[in-house]
């Protein structure tokens, strides 16, 4: 009775998290490593990454911008390998959405990466208080267009500290640390620009 109990309190695991973790599973395949290795070069436990690549637990943006650092991918191009061949036209409910749940942050992929095209287009939504920090850029040299459409966000890239209101739009290359808060009591929704180097 009580397993019985605790496999019905299990919640399913989340269809995107599942496909993103069996995408993590073929690219360490792909490169031969053992999840040793990856925990080494990642400095992510075994223990987290294997649960990661099962679907167990939900990545955080943190440990996937990791990941993606270690496999040269930027963050839309591993979630959009996991999705069908792209298309021109994106329909809004066609966007992948992705949670970071404990951090506080929601992710739509309004234009993913296409092989033929450079840059892509992120809404991003974060919670007030939140409060996100990326270690190193997923690719070095990445440019970034930060255009806030609500709310106020802190963007922090190496020492500078820049504010961004309501319709402020901040232009960066990324090759070090990044830290993504919102200072306010509201949250922020920001359109995010990628182009590859």
């Amino acid at each position: 009775m009580r397993n019985e109990q605790q496999a019905q309190a299990t919640p399913a695991p989340d269809p995107v998290d599942a496909r993103i973790g069996a995408r993590l599973a073929e690219l360490r395949a792909e490169h031969g490593w053992s999840l040793g290795e990856l925990a080494q070069r990642s400095a992510v436990s075994r223990s987290t990454l294997s649960r990661v690549e099962r679907g167990e637990v939900s990545p955080t943006a943190a440990l996937l911008n990791r990941l993606c650092h270690v496999y040269g991918r930027t963050m839309s191009r591993l979630l959009s390998e996991v999705e069908s061949g792209p298309a021109p036209l994106v329909r809004a409910a066609e966007q992948t959405v992705w949670q970071d749940r404990a951090g506080g942050f929601v992710r739509r992929s309004v234009s993913p990466p296409h092989a033929s095209l450079r840059g892509e287009l992120v809404e991003g939504r974060l919670a007030a208080g939140a409060d996100i920090a990326y270690d190193r850029p997923p690719v070095p040299g990445l440019e970034q267009h930060i255009w806030v459409l609500d709310g106020t966000l802190e963007v922090t890239a190496g020492d500078v500290v820049h504010r961004v209101g309501t319709g402020d739009c901040l232009r960066l290359r990324v090759w070090g640390p990044t830290r993504f808060r919102c200072p306010g009591a509201e949250d922020a929704r920001y359109v995010l620009a990628v182009v590859l180097p």
